[in-house]
């Protein structure tokens, strides 16, 4: 079962999934897919480190900027037989960053293939995974050309992870909503 958790920036969206998968096993893997380019993203990864390690609840960590999707399949295929591990991911709009940066000269389809092998990747996993997103289309239009396709895509992104989960959580200020129980069907 796959479960996506969105909101804005600073919305409490990762400590809602972190609270999910503690409510829902009792060990989990953490797939992290920051890089840490400077001083303050380092800061921020640890930060988000010592939360973890201090919650009292068994995660495993791992980090994978780029091949999420071959990441999933190898943990579901490598748990067939026995209950597939519960996974974290975190967050898949910084995964979608840093294919767009990978692939930035490339045509666009590429970045379609990626997502298209992440939806892909989720719709198989046999286990509860959880993914963090970030909602990114609540914002100004940015100004250059690189930002307004990623915010694109992003949109894009979100909507297709969105349609396979079973749950969608809104997060902001601190409190989940889940929709999909809410949504209204045309």
């Amino acid at each position: 079962m796959s479960v996506l958790v969105t909101g804005g920036a600073r919305s409490g969206k990762s400590s809602f999934a972190e609270r999910l998968c503690m409510q829902r096993s009792s060990e989990a893997w953490y797939v992290a897919t920051a890089q840490a380019y400077d001083d303050e993203m380092r800061e921020r990864i640890r930060l988000h480190q010592s939360q973890r390690d201090e919650a009292g609840y068994l995660w495993h960590t791992v980090e994978e900027p780029l091949a999420l999707p071959e990441l999933i399949t190898r943990m579901g295929e490598f748990h067939t037989g026995t209950s597939a591990p519960t996974v974290l991911v975190d967050c898949l709009t910084l995964w979608l960053s840093n294919v767009l940066l990978a692939h930035e000269h490339e045509p666009v389809q590429v970045l379609y293939d990626h997502m298209d092998a992440l939806v892909a990747a989720i719709q198989s996993y046999p286990g509860l995974l959880v993914l963090v997103t970030n909602e990114v289309g609540d914002g100004i239009v940015p100004e250059y050309a690189l930002g307004r396709r990623y915010r694109d895509l992003a949109g894009i992104l979100n909507q297709r992870i969105a349609a396979i989960c079973r749950e969608v959580f809104l997060v902001t200020v601190g409190i989940a909503i889940e929709l999909k129980s809410r949504e209204y069907r045309l």
